[in-house]
């Protein structure tokens, strides 16, 4: 697959325990954008943060939260991204989705060999 210059990241905000049928909300954005064939996908858990309900989730001990933020972060072409929002309907995301216009510089990953190759 071949991605370099122009692209769209996909960012998508929800809480850790956010689930959608049976499964975190992360993990199925996760594996309907590998169905999708899209050029990867990662999340981050978050340390701390807040959002539209306005509570403070963090994970300092004395304020242990069960919810942190979590991100998931997609990047492809404008038109595969845009073509895989219809996929996020059904979810019910409770929080935040954002598209940014970015610019590719390497897309690059192992291979089966485990070598290093340039994804293009």
């Amino acid at each position: 697959m071949t991605l370099q210059g122009a692209a769209t990241r996909l960012t998508i905000m929800v809480g850790e325990s956010d689930q959608a049928h049976h499964h975190p909300v992360y993990t199925e954005i996760v594996h309907r954008a590998h169905r999708a064939g899209l050029a990867g996908a990662s999340v981050f858990r978050g340390i701390e943060g807040f959002g539209k309900s306005n509570h403070i989730h963090t994970t300092r001990l004395l304020s242990l939260s069960e919810d942190l933020p979590v991100a998931v972060v997609i990047v492809d072409t404008d038109e595969r991204i845009r073509g895989f929002l219809p996929e996020l309907e059904d979810l019910e995301i409770e929080g935040l989705v954002i598209l940014e216009p970015v610019e590719v510089i390497r897309y690059a990953g192992r291979g089966p060999s485990g070598a290093a190759e340039d994804l293009r």
